[in-house]
Formats: structure tokens, sequence, C-alpha cells
């Protein structure tokens, strides 16, 4: 674990880490490898969005408890990760900083822990489009008085049931 987490610190420099550990290149890469495999395997048990009555119902008696917010259930923002420029599409990927990213949407709940993720989205694409298609979306289109907390990259929904507000900066 200890050889992971500080690739986490430093990706893109195997040799090094190995040295510094007193492992070789091919540890490290053979420990990356493995960790995130795991974590992958375990992320459809461990990440799970509030869907049925009785989770949202949970999930708004947990955030009137702590933030006396009766009908949220969760936040919602996303976050540039970056990647190497890929071969092919390349420039979808280039944020206007110039960098290539991954645009990762991810919702949590009143405790801070993750209820989803979505990495399949390129850097140069915006939050609100990534949302419009995103199956959290779709999961409360027909849920009435719940509430995603989002900044002004997101917006109102125009449903029934009001399911993001735009928190103020």
């Amino acid at each position: 674990m200890k050889i992971f987490l500080r690739y986490l610190g430093d990706p893109g420099y195997q040799q090094g880490i190995g040295q510094e550990l007193g492992v070789s290149q091919a540890t490290v890469s053979r420990t990356v490898d493995r960790v995130v495999n795991s974590i992958d395997a375990q992320s459809n048990e461990r990440i799970t969005f509030p869907t049925t009555n009785y989770e949202l119902l949970e999930a708004k008696r947990i955030w009137q408890t702590m933030y006396k917010f009766p009908t949220a259930i969760g936040v919602i923002d996303c976050t540039h990760i970056g990647i190497l420029k890929p071969n092919r599409h390349g420039d979808e990927y280039t944020i206007r900083k110039g960098k290539p990213t991954l645009n990762v949407q991810a919702t949590c709940d009143a405790r801070e822990i993750f209820t989803s993720v979505d990495v399949s989205w390129p850097g140069s694409v915006h939050d609100s489009r990534i949302w419009r298609n995103s199956q959290t979306r779709s999961q409360l289109i027909n849920k009435a008085n719940v509430v995603l907390r989002g900044d002004d990259g997101y917006g109102i929904e125009p449903f029934p049931s009001e399911i993001l507000l735009q928190v103020q900066k």
C-alpha cells in the first residue's frame, strides 16, 4: 500500500519511487495495477447512489439532522483530473489552460462519502452536459422533493421535482 500511496503523490515516476522505496520499477507497476484493479472491482459495491424511497428518505433525514437542510440528499460537482493527451481525439481532452484532463463528476452524501462517480467525459465537456447525460440525473427525474446541491455549473432543473439547487458563491 505504501508503494501505491507514494505513486499517487508522483505518478509517472515509477523508477524513482522504486529506488526511493527499495523495489524495482516493475514492482511499483504491478502494485499500482493490483490496487487499481481491486478498487475498481469493489467500486460498484461501495459507491452507491440512493434510489429507493427508503434510501432517499434516509439521506434526507441525515442532511436534516446534520445541516438543517430537509430535502437535500447530496452534493454534486465536477473536477478535472490530469491525464496524458490521448492520440485519438486528444483535443477534446484539452481544457482552456492547455492541459489534457478528464472532467470527473461526483456526488457525496452528508457524511462526505461518494455516492456516484462518472469518469467518462473529456476535459473540454462542461459540467452541465455531463449532468444532463448522467445516470444520477436519470434516477432522480421522477423523484419528488429531492435536492442535490451544486454550484452554478449546473442550475435548477425544470422538472416537477426540483432536483438541483444552485449554491450561492
